[in-house]
């Protein structure tokens, strides 16, 4: 790490603490030319790997911007919006993953938004696993419906039941 003041390109930690609950850490470091301290913040970048192949910065904005669009006209605050996609943060980077698919973004959206929001989850489902038919959505409204009285399957957000649509996020 370079130091600051004096641009000498080695530096010691004098001391590392973990901070934002894990997500990043603070370390105090000194610099062997000058004597001087000074703290570097280190934060874990988790990348998106879109279709096309570009990789690009996890950007939780742009998740609460889809999600937002298909929560439209429904009781959805912005606060649960957050929380929303701090769900979908926290999941995927516990996967480990440096860098994630964009399809495992889109999953790791399902599952908050169906407890959130079934209509919303309906909307998004829709564009992002590409329903083609009514049967596509009575399909995933029965699947709903048998959740919802109780031991019902999971529904089934495999890669394999993901449309080549693209998704909303």
């Amino acid at each position: 790490m370079r130091c600051p003041f004096c641009h000498n390109a080695d530096s010691r930690v004098i001391d590392s603490r973990e901070a934002e609950e894990g997500a990043t850490t603070r370390r105090r470091r000194s610099c062997p030319a000058c004597g001087r301290r000074f703290t570097t913040v280190e934060e874990a970048v988790l990348a998106v790997v879109k279709r096309s192949g570009v990789s690009e910065p996890f950007n939780r904005s742009k998740v609460v911007a889809g999600v937002r669009r298909a929560c439209q006209g429904r009781p959805v605050d912005e606060d649960q919006l957050q929380v929303l996609a701090q769900q979908v943060e926290d999941a995927i980077r516990a996967t480990g993953a440096a860098e994630v698919p964009a399809h495992e973004v889109g999953l790791a959206i399902l599952r908050p938004l169906r407890e959130l929001d079934e209509v919303a989850y309906l909307r998004f489902a829709s564009v992002y696993r590409s329903f083609t038919s009514l049967a596509d959505f009575e399909k995933e409204i029965a699947e709903l419906k048998a959740r919802q009285a109780g031991g019902a399957p999971p529904v089934s957000l495999s890669p394999d039941s993901v449309g080549s649509g693209s998704p909303v996020p």
